[in-house]
């Protein structure tokens, strides 16, 4: 499973790669996660906001934070 939390240094970008970070561990999955910071790579994947929560190519949280369980329940289903 590849992951990427897309945003550009915002303190919610943070939290969502902390918040997946967390969610992973308490489902006891393993999964490269990636921060996607450069906004080259940015539009490279079609994502104009920020925060967002890429999985394996699909585009799950679009523009906000998400709480670690939310991200658990997205992630158990992906």
């Amino acid at each position: 499973m590849e992951i990427k939390v897309i945003g550009t240094g915002c303190d919610k970008c943070d939290r969502l790669y902390e918040n997946t970070q967390e969610a992973l561990g308490n489902l006891g999955m393993e999964a490269n996660v990636e921060k996607v910071e450069d906004l080259v790579e940015i539009v490279k994947l079609g994502v104009m906001t920020s925060p967002s929560l890429m999985v394996d190519g699909k585009l799950l949280i679009c523009g906000r934070e998400a709480k670690t369980r939310e991200i658990e329940k997205l992630l158990s289903r992906a």
